[in-house]
């Protein structure tokens, strides 16, 4: 009886009592152990959906109602709601209960988990049993053996000489040792208390004892959180010392907790930290606090009582009184009010200006941090955000410093986006409507004294104005493509904005720019309040030309715009703050913008034309090229790159003439891994370069290199009196099979200066990575060095030692 269906009410009966049985010995046995698997392991026998038939088939199905037992003998297959049992035979005893399933058990669970085992002798309550040679490989590939587990009472099993491992095995060599596994004498399972015991444990690695574990427990796969130690990391930092992080994690309730963290520093004493975390059905926020009495603040103050200018100031008093005491405190949220409106907010509150970033506070330890709170709604074509929002600048200098960032950084309060694109055609084409707000209020003048090249050389800028401000834009943009007969696009585009500002500045400020219009010799107008308004029509024109040869197509795309406009109102003096459009760089990626200013505060005026040429290019042995290169034209009326402002945004974009610089770019991949570009900025008149970047990487076994120069024309007026080139270089090699060296560095061939260099290797394969790095940095001014060194192991499933994060930017 090879396939056999049991139909009858007593058949069935018996048959589903041992097939489930036998299924959900197996599954007690291997599945529920696993300490690295979170499986929802809510009762012993398998899951079966109701109305699930159960197929068996076996050689030879025997009933003996003498002894009162069911036998299935032979090739033995129960298939019984997606899970299966395979077995040379299985008996069940109704007199004692037992159930037994022997020779080559195997069983395929419902989620892909295998569970093999010689013999299986188990009572039909699972109360009690015992199982030989038990091996289990769950889906995400972790692995556990034994040579024999026993069940106890319905509450403890014990497995007798187990090993876990999360390293597959090699299929090459079966038998050879994985990366890592634990072995114990006994792993315990209460299924009462939901933990994991082991005892009389070795950690091996690559089949050598690394360390010895007398006992350890760990939360069973049925807990997803429990109370307990985490893995502690360690670290190294020239001003801090050696460190060690130990946190604790506090399991309160299934949607708070609460993570206590100690960190030792050599040379700075403890630091406690904590964080507090809740989860709500439609958001979640999160609160941390951290401080430290340092034992040895001055070590950051050198000889002259400035605090060391390697990033990691802690003095925010007055000289030479430096902060014995610091801390933080952060809290994060986000809450979704309706599918389609959120909440949130990113706020940071700190004794001084870097403490975070001095101890690497984690989710605060950026250089600039941005705390805000905001409102975000999304809907179609619809979008509205609205946010407050503060600076902070995680800075080295004294707070009274004129140089100093930190105390120039706004307040805005608020800033609004809003952005509506109609869902239906407007004459044919799209339209668009935009709108932006800002009010900022700021407490200090930034009057441009960054001067990171030449400190005894002031900037004549003013990028900040200490008062009030704000500014109201409202514009909307219609356009259109038409494309021809013979391939010419055509996209004609009609545009309409105006602005409303207010300013209330400092007498400070007043004298600032003051001082700025008479060294510049141009008018000081600075309006309370104004309005203006910008209109434009516009066309642009391409026509793609394909090209065919006989291993490659190429497409050159001649293009052209011209956008007609009056020109910019209120420029030709300081008459208007430029809060947010102070970033400008002409290159090949821009050149066809309808206006390259970066924010609202300043806008593109007169008549101006953009021309140029794309070019793509593919071939059959895998190659690819691409290419732009272009020019801008001032037709007519003033130019806005021309115009001076508070913060000369114009001044050596290559736009501030007539006819602007050339701008170019050629790139091109290949299919071996190699790729290169190289972009510039060129004289309109000599052709000579004023902004240059090259790039090359080669991607490959058993090596990745890569390289870049950039190069940048003096800008007196930024504070940079000279010229800027940087190199930066970086390679990777495969050693061995998984391990790898690499390293990097940044060289300042103005300063003739190695900013910053690193090196380090790295060990990486299915279920272990290992990563040292050094890494030096050293300052432009002082040149003063800051050392670092990062160290990292992880097991797979087991977790991280080391610490958070590699001190070298690694080339895969």
């Amino acid at each position: 009886m090879r396939e056999a269906v049991l139909r009858s009410y007593r058949q069935a009966g018996l048959a589903r009592l041992y097939a489930a049985s036998a299924l959900a010995c197996l599954v007690a046995f291997g599945v529920t152990v696993v300490p690295a698997v979170a499986q929802q392991v809510t009762d012993l026998a398998p899951k079966v959906p109701s109305g699930s038939q159960m197929l068996l088939a076996a050689d030879t199905l025997v009933y003996d109602n003498d002894n009162q037992t069911v036998t299935a003998v032979g090739g033995v297959q129960i298939d019984y709601g997606g899970n299966r049992l395979v077995a040379q035979r299985v008996e069940y005893n109704r007199k004692t209960k037992r159930l037994v399933a022997s020779g080559n058990v195997q069983v395929v669970n419902a989620d892909g988990t295998k569970v093999y085992s010689d013999h299986v002798d188990l009572t039909d309550d699972f109360a009690d049993g015992f199982a030989n040679a038990l091996r289990v490989e769950t889906v995400d590939k972790a692995y556990f053996a034994a040579e024999s587990a026993e069940r106890m009472g319905g509450v403890l099993t014990t497995f007798h000489n187990g090993v876990y491992t999360a390293c597959e095995p090699c299929e090459d060599k079966p038998d050879k040792a994985p990366t890592w596994r634990v072995k114990a004498r006994k792993i315990i399972w209460n299924g009462e208390k939901k933990t994991v015991r082991f005892e009389n444990a070795n950690f091996e690695f690559f089949g050598f004892p690394l360390a010895y574990l007398p006992a350890f427990e760990i939360a069973d796969p049925t807990v997803k959180r429990k109370s307990g130690f985490l893995i502690p990391s360690i670290g190294y930092n020239s001003d801090l010392g050696y460190n060690v992080k130990v946190p604790y994690y506090f399991a309160l309730s299934p949607t708070y907790d609460l993570t206590a963290t100690g960190t030792g520093y050599s040379k700075q004493g403890f630091l406690g930290e904590a964080e507090w975390r809740q989860r709500f059905n439609n958001g979640q926020y999160s609160i941390k606090v951290a401080g430290i009495n340092q034992q040895d603040p001055g070590a950051f103050i050198d000889t002259a009582g400035f605090p060391a200018t390697n990033g990691h100031n802690v003095n925010s008093g007055a000289q030479g009184d430096p902060n014995k005491f610091r801390g933080m405190m952060g809290t994060q949220g986000q809450f979704a009010i309706n599918p389609r409106w959120d909440f949130g907010w990113n706020i940071l509150l700190q004794t001084d200006k870097n403490f975070s970033r001095t101890y690497s506070i984690q989710d605060y330890g950026d250089v600039i941090h941005r705390s805000e709170v905001y409102l975000t709604g999304l809907n179609d074509r619809n979008y509205f955000d609205v946010r407050a929002i503060h600076f902070d600048v995680q800075e080295n200098p004294l707070s009274d410093d004129p140089s100093a960032r930190s105390g120039q950084q706004p307040w805005v309060l608020p800033s609004l986006d809003y952005a509506y694109i109609p869902d239906v055609a407007v004459a044919g084409g799209q339209l668009s409507i935009n709108v932006n707000a800002r009010a900022i209020r700021r407490d200090s003048v930034d009057q441009g004294y960054e001067t990171p090249y030449d400190s005894t050389t002031p900037t004549v800028r003013v990028p900040g104005i200490q008062g009030d401000s704000g500014r109201l834009t409202a514009e909307a943009e219609w356009k259109r493509t038409f494309t021809t007969e013979d391939g010419l696009v055509l996209t004609p585009l009609l545009a309409l904005r105006g602005d409303a500002s207010y300013l209330n500045a400092s007498s400070a400020s007043l004298a600032a720019i003051n001082n700025m219009a008479t060294t510049l010799n141009v008018s000081d107008d600075m309006r309370s309040s104004l309005a203006r308004y910008m209109a434009t029509a516009g066309l642009e024109v391409r026509w793609p030309l394909l090209f065919s040869a006989a291993n490659s197509s190429h497409v050159l795309e001649p293009m052209a715009q011209v956008f007609v406009r009056p020109s910019e109102q209120y420029v030709g003096g300081l008459a208007i703050p430029n809060e947010d459009a102070q970033s400008l760089v002409f290159d090949a990626t821009t050149l066809f913008e309808e206006d390259k200013f970066s924010g609202y505060d300043r806008i593109e005026g007169g008549t101006r034309a953009n021309v140029g040429f794309r070019y793509t290019g593919s071939y059959d042995n895998g190659w690819s090229t691409n290419g732009l290169f272009g020019q801008s034209y001032q037709l007519a009326g003033r130019n806005s790159f021309d115009a001076p402002d508070l913060v000369n945004v114009g001044a050596y974009s290559g736009l501030q003439t007539s006819s602007s610089d050339y701008v170019g770019l050629i790139g091109l991949n290949s299919p071996n891994g190699f790729s290169g570009s190289v972009s510039g900025r060129f004289d309109e008149q000599t052709f000579e370069v004023r902004r240059a970047e090259l790039k090359a990487a080669y991607s490959g076994l058993p090596i990745s290199l890569s390289a870049k120069y950039a190069f940048i024309q003096a800008q007196p007026l930024y504070g940079f009196t000279t010229d800027r080139h940087e190199v930066t270089l970086g390679a990777s090699t495969h050693v061995a099979e998984a391990w790898r060296v690499f390293g990097t560095g940044t060289y300042d061939l103005q300063s003739n200066l190695l900013v910053k260099d690193g090196v380090g290797f790295a060990y990486n394969d299915s279920c272990f990575t290992y990563l040292m790095t050094f890494s030096q940095t050293r300052d432009l001014t002082t040149r003063e060095v800051s050392q670092n060194i990062g160290f990292n192991l992880s097991f797979r499933t087991l977790g991280d030692f080391g610490s958070s994060q590699s001190s070298v930017d690694t080339i895969q």
